[in-house]
């Protein structure tokens, strides 16, 4: 059993995976993003401030909604995030969509097995036709 103390209330928990806060912390997380959620579909031209006042949801939670791909802004939005690799506007997430295919490529790339090594062609003896001696 791995217990722990609650970040958020300071409760003692079982841990099993994720952010370290208990079921109540989590459900009411939950319950906050899904008002944030709702917000931001009926002011899609609204902005993080604006959002966090409302909703009463620090900034640093809706940044990471949006860099963990929960939320997404609206298009044209006056909000962008820029791509962690290339620095790109981009909408939700941590990169681009070309850093992400660039990415993947690698991977791929990495765990592609290697091809065996072709054989040498040996060498025909009928080429070299000449008698040799040994002293």
């Amino acid at each position: 059993m791995n217990a722990r103390n609650c970040r958020k209330c300071g409760r003692l928990f079982n841990y099993v995976q994720g952010p370290p806060i208990c079921m109540q912390c989590r459900e009411a997380l939950e319950e906050k993003f899904q008002e944030v959620k709702a917000y931001i579909r009926e002011n899609p031209h609204c902005t993080i401030p604006e959002v966090a006042e409302a909703c009463d949801v620090s900034q640093n939670q809706i940044h990471a909604w949006l860099r963990d791909d929960r939320l997404e802004l609206a298009e044209g939005s006056a909000i962008t995030l820029e791509c962690e690799n290339c620095g790109a506007a981009i909408r939700s997430g941590r990169f681009c969509d070309k850093c992400k295919n660039s990415m993947a490529d690698k991977l791929s790339e990495s765990i592609r097995k290697p091809e065996a090594p072709k054989p040498a062609p040996k060498k025909d003896t009928k080429e070299n036709p000449k008698m040799r001696f040994l002293n």
